[in-house]
């Protein structure tokens, strides 16, 4: 068990740089996926109620996170 040395200021700020780290790469990621795509995919999702590009996407969403995951951590 830890215990409460993740409430140590040095733990709890490396934590916290370690996710702004990883959503800062993540929205990175998602951008340059969004910009290579020959559509845009808020508007295909949204507006024409696209599903099955929004799977593909929520897909790609886990993926990149679980590779950020694993870089980061």
């Amino acid at each position: 068990m830890m215990g409460i040395d993740w409430l140590k200021p040095a733990v709890f700020f490396g934590s916290v740089l370690y996710a702004l780290v990883g959503v800062a790469i993540f929205w990175l990621c998602f951008v340059i996926v969004d910009k290579l795509t020959p559509y845009d995919l808020w508007g295909e999702i949204v507006d024409k109620k696209n599903m099955a590009l929004a799977i593909v996407v929520g897909a790609m969403c886990i993926a990149i996170g679980m590779i950020v995951a694993a870089a980061v951590g």
